[in-house]
């Protein structure tokens, strides 16, 4: 469901496949083995399996190969059944097709996914960032199973189902509702999202017929609020199937259309927006502006977070603080709390629908300051003695020059939000050469059965 290059699948004629002993996880979501000396990244195995794989990817000149596991031969004692027939590996290649992406772990029991995880924090920052010692000892990533279960019969944070309350769907070229292929433009259409909430599933968008549109974005907040579909209409379609569409939905869900590339929305019905709840706020995004998927990932992260900064003495009534990427100001909200009106929050995120956002949700808090822009040039502008920041920065992380800058500003502590272990480990490798050290970790599993995680880190002046 993220973005992806085009692969093309060799006919039955041209495919080969080759028994494997299955090494190391490695990130990304594979694991890594050989074959006379080349690298394989395999996906759909488990370390120490051998397996028969069906090469995807695999140019002569290559430094590297892809392959998906088609058959064990040696079974983990960690491997389960599939949840999920679209995603299943073998199951797919039988019918001819690969698997869509998305649940490429879901082959392998709970806290062996957890545990792969782990190992993947580790060897990232081990690398990249050449951390020794790792806060707390070793790295573990926690199960998440928060408050809002009981608001969702689907949701079960035992078998990691339900939990998606986002979703992103591409549209087959007959109109169904599909997922793409793991580095594909193969879209394979769907039946059923097992990941996703009952407010997402009851809507039975594979029902529909989507002819005409390309893409499709969904938000059925776990608070149980209004839902919001979107459709990224193709070059062409009319207003009258946009409304065709649209009547196929319930009515108490809001449609609009979307442009993927300049998030310009416009309604069709009910409303633009939906409404989200967490850490005792209210807070609106419009369009496809960014929450987190994770219906408990929310409390969660500000848990963490706050949780940090409290307990190591930088975030009190009085400090002085900055979120940094805000979004729509999750963390914002509780920093304005902590805080208290003798304090004050600067808040910075660089899309300009979502800082309108967070004008909104923080209209009520005089000790906020909202700037839209990017983060190196609002805090050049706007320079203060920082007692801590949070830094929430997109996949790619924040990179040298803001670590850098970030570094300059001299907080005493700064909380670390990412989905990204290696973007993560090469900031904190940055943080490190700066004379900073990692005072504190935590890893929470927000993406059960999927090969991502999300990593809280407090970093402070080793001075």
């Amino acid at each position: 469901m993220s973005s992806h290059t085009q692969t093309q699948f060799p006919s039955t004629t041209e495919v080969k496949e080759l028994v494997l002993d299955v090494g190391p996880v490695a990130h990304g979501g594979h694991c890594v083995a050989r074959h006379e000396g080349r690298v394989i990244f395999v996906r759909h195995a488990i370390p120490g399996e051998k397996v028969r794989a069906r090469l995807t990817d695999a140019g002569e000149a290559a430094k590297f190969w892809r392959a998906d596991a088609v058959e064990v031969l040696e079974a983990s004692p960690d491997r389960v059944e599939h949840f999920w027939h679209a995603a299943d590996s073998r199951r797919a290649w039988t019918h001819g097709h690969p698997p869509v992406g998305g649940a490429e772990f879901g082959h392998i029991a709970l806290e062996r996914q957890r545990s792969l995880k782990a190992a993947v924090l580790t060897e990232q920052l081990q690398r990249l960032a050449a951390v020794g010692q790792f806060p707390g000892g070793e790295v573990t990533v926690e199960a998440v199973a928060g408050n809002s279960a009981g608001a969702d019969p689907t949701y079960d944070a035992d078998t990691g189902l339900g939990w998606r309350t986002r979703a992103s769907f591409s549209v087959t070229a007959a109109g169904k509702l599909g997922m793409h292929a793991h580095r594909s433009d193969h879209i394979i259409a769907l039946r059923e999202m097992p990941l996703a909430s009952a407010g997402i599933n009851r809507l039975r968008l594979w029902n529909i017929d989507l002819q005409g549109i390309e893409r499709v974005e969904v938000a059925a907040p776990a608070n149980g609020s209004r839902p919001l579909v979107l459709l990224a209409p193709a070059p062409g379609t009319k207003p009258k199937r946009l409304s065709a569409i649209a009547a196929q939905l319930p009515e108490d869900v809001s449609v609009a259309t979307f442009d993927p590339l300049t998030d310009d929305v416009q309604q069709l019905r009910g409303r633009t927006w939906v409404q989200e709840s967490a850490a005792g706020h209210e807070y609106r995004v419009t369009g496809a502006g960014f929450w987190q998927i994770h219906r408990d990932a929310p409390e969660a992260l500000v848990g963490a977070v706050t949780g940090f900064l409290h307990d190591g003495g930088f975030l009190s009534p009085g400090s002085v603080v900055a979120d940094l990427y805000a979004g729509a100001g999750l963390f914002t909200a509780p920093l304005a709390d902590a805080v208290g009106e003798t304090g004050s929050v600067l808040s910075v995120e660089g899309a300009p629908g979502t800082s309108k956002d967070a004008r909104k949700n923080l209209h009520g808090a005089p000790q906020v300051e909202i700037a839209q822009g990017r983060v190196e040039r609002i805090l050049r502008q706007k320079p203060r003695n920082f007692d801590a920041l949070v830094l929430d920065p997109p996949r790619a992380g924040a990179g040298k020059a803001v670590v850098g800058q970030l570094m300059a500003a001299s907080p005493r502590a700064i909380a670390y939000v990412s989905c990204d272990p290696a973007s993560f480990a090469r900031d904190v490798g940055y943080f490190q050469q700066g004379g900073w050290s990692l005072a504190g970790l935590r890893a929470l599993d927000l993406y059960p059965h999927t090969h991502h995680l999300e990593t809280v880190a407090l970093l402070v002046p080793s001075r």
